[in-house]
């Protein structure tokens, strides 16, 4: 499976461009958008590469129905999901399903979609997200995020 260690933490917010100020202010962290990856779940996105920080926050309107509304509204704010780095996500699934661990959410992006919104920083963006959330309290993703050379 070649694990790379921790991509990235997914931390839930109510106040995004709150959080963004203070982990910016905080850390020194350099926030891009990404709604676009959260708008189908009804969350606004902004992830800092730069300092393992994923922010999401349900979109205006959608406070009570997005992917983060039970979270917020049963533990606050916090660390949601964490993001393992993997050197094969698609045997990283399978090692994870042989484990009774499901696959909830799976993305595989394009170059095109690589470089139209992630700014063409990777050569290849795979995660698998797995229903791990009753067995370790967060959600585990696995992720082959190889960056371009």
């Amino acid at each position: 499976m070649g694990l790379r260690g921790v991509n990235r933490v997914m931390i839930a917010v109510h106040d995004m461009e709150k959080a963004k100020r203070q982990y910016s202010d905080l850390l020194g962290a350099t926030f891009m958008d990404a709604d676009w990856t959260g708008e189908p779940f009804g969350i606004n996105v902004a992830i800092a590469w730069d300092a393992g920080i994923e922010l999401c926050a349900p979109m205006p309107g959608r406070e009570k129905d997005s992917a983060v509304s039970q979270f917020l509204a049963h533990r606050g704010e916090g660390v949601m999901n964490v993001f393992f780095g993997v050197d094969d996500g698609d045997a990283a699934n399978e090692r994870a399903a042989a484990q009774g661990y499901g696959c909830v959410n799976a993305l595989d992006y394009t170059q095109e979609e690589i470089d139209q919104h992630l700014e063409g920083l990777f050569s290849r963006y795979q995660e698998f997200t797995l229903n791990s959330g009753e067995q370790l309290g967060f959600a585990v993703t696995l992720a082959r995020i190889d960056e371009k050379t």
